[in-house]
């Protein structure tokens, strides 16, 4: 599987996004860093300055089609960036329209919400996004992780940090077993 994480050039809390990353190998699939522009994206660790990572390709090339499903790390400043981009909420959006999985961490939920995908939804957050996912029409629990299958699509969603190694579980099995009904 080609796997899709979407980060903005500076905010991405790195350990959602190093951990996932690492899983999505470790299970054999490809990951690819997809983000508002090219070059370089700069991860935090909470407040402070973490690592750089290359960016795989922007969002001006890239295309739902190419992948098969999406990550969101968290961050506060990361998603909130996100949703203020108009390529990247359609990017989100495209996921949900063709069915394929997403997961999100922490506060990635917010940019979920700017592509109207929570509605109808149960899924957990950073506790901040509570009341945010439930007036976008979701249903927010308080767990380490949420899979949502009433939908087009699987929806792995997860708190924090803490919560990394059930969230990677969970999305590569759903993201798995979304591969496999689909034939691949």
């Amino acid at each position: 599987m080609q796997i899709a994480f979407l980060a903005a050039p500076v905010g991405v809390e790195q350990i959602e996004l190093t951990e996932p990353w690492q899983a999505a190998l470790d299970h054999g699939d490809k990951p690819r860093l997809v983000s508002t522009r090219g070059g370089r994206i700069q991860a935090f660790h909470h407040l402070d300055r973490a690592d750089t990572f290359p960016v795989d390709v922007t969002l001006d090339e890239a295309r739902v089609d190419d992948f098969d499903g999406l990550v969101l790390p968290g961050g506060v400043a990361n998603p909130d960036a996100l949703r203020m981009d108009r390529r990247a909420v359609e990017f989100v959006k495209g996921f949900f329209d063709a069915g394929k999985p997403v997961a999100a961490i922490c506060h990635a939920p917010w940019t979920l919400i700017e592509a109207d995908a929570v509605r109808g939804r149960t899924l957990t957050s950073w506790p901040s996004l509570r009341t945010d996912v439930r007036n976008a029409g979701g249903t927010w629990v308080d767990e380490q992780v949420a899979l949502c299958t009433n939908g087009p699509n699987a929806l792995v969603t997860s708190r924090r940090p803490a919560d990394l190694k059930a969230f990677c579980a969970a999305f590569t099995d759903a993201f798995g077993k979304a591969a496999q009904a689909a034939g691949d």
